[in-house]
């Protein structure tokens, strides 16, 4: 096992690749999101973790927690590098036809990989309204990416984890690391394969985390105008 990195894998052909950047997330909320990727009534996947370079106490409790699942996992550690990387180095790594995400301090519910292949279709690409959390209404709105002062409703926003696909879509394009690098993605995805949007709440966004990016962005936001 190296140092800075580490993957545990076994073999086998699957239908969907779920990835899951994790970087010093509390372990409790990660064992939560990896538990419900383990529940799906849709069993024909691989789970891949990608440790962004977590300080050593979460990755202890991580691996720890890993190693006690019987169900295929693959987990890759590195130096941290960010979302956008993690989520390119875990799509080199996949073996999927399809790929899905999830944030670390998410869930997913019982049947969204089923509910997302189903809405998949003929379309190669899609991305989904969500569940989302939130302790007050003001935590709906984040900032718009083509105007930071100005806020847009979620269910406005293409979000990373709501996004599920062909694998040749996530290999030709891949994500770069810059705000909003979810909508930017499937802006260019547009471009070459056939993608939409679509109301479909299986994925549970907890928009209560006060550390997340758009979060400490709003917060910085609001800071400079005030």
């Amino acid at each position: 096992m190296k140092a800075e990195e580490e993957i545990f894998e076994s073999e086998s052909g699957v239908a969907i690749s779920v990835l899951m950047t994790v970087y010093n997330t509390e372990i409790e909320l990660v064992k939560r999101a990896i538990d419900s990727v383990l529940i799906q009534d849709f069993q024909d996947f691989e789970l891949i973790i990608i440790d962004d370079g977590s300080e050593s106490e979460t990755h202890i409790q991580l691996l720890e927690y890993v190693e006690k699942i019987v169900h295929e996992v693959i987990y890759i550690r590195h130096r941290n590098r960010g979302q956008s990387l993690s989520v390119n180095r875990g799509i080199l790594n996949s073996k999927g036809k399809y790929i899905a995400i999830i944030d670390a301090d998410d869930e997913f519910k019982p049947n969204h990989l089923r509910a997302c292949l189903e809405e998949l279709g003929n379309f190669d690409l899609i991305a989904s309204t969500t569940d989302t959390i939130v302790d007050e209404e003001a935590d709906y709105f984040v900032p718009d990416k083509f105007d930071l002062d100005q806020l847009i409703h979620v269910d406005d926003c293409i979000l990373f984890a709501t996004l599920f696909g062909k694998r040749e879509v996530f290999e030709s394009i891949g994500f770069e690391s810059q705000y909003a690098a979810d909508a930017h993605f499937f802006e260019q995805a547009a471009k070459s394969f056939k993608v939409k949007k679509v109301d479909l709440r299986t994925y549970i966004y907890y928009r209560n985390n006060p550390d997340s990016v758009c979060s400490t962005l709003k917060r910085e936001t609001q800071l400079l105008n005030s």
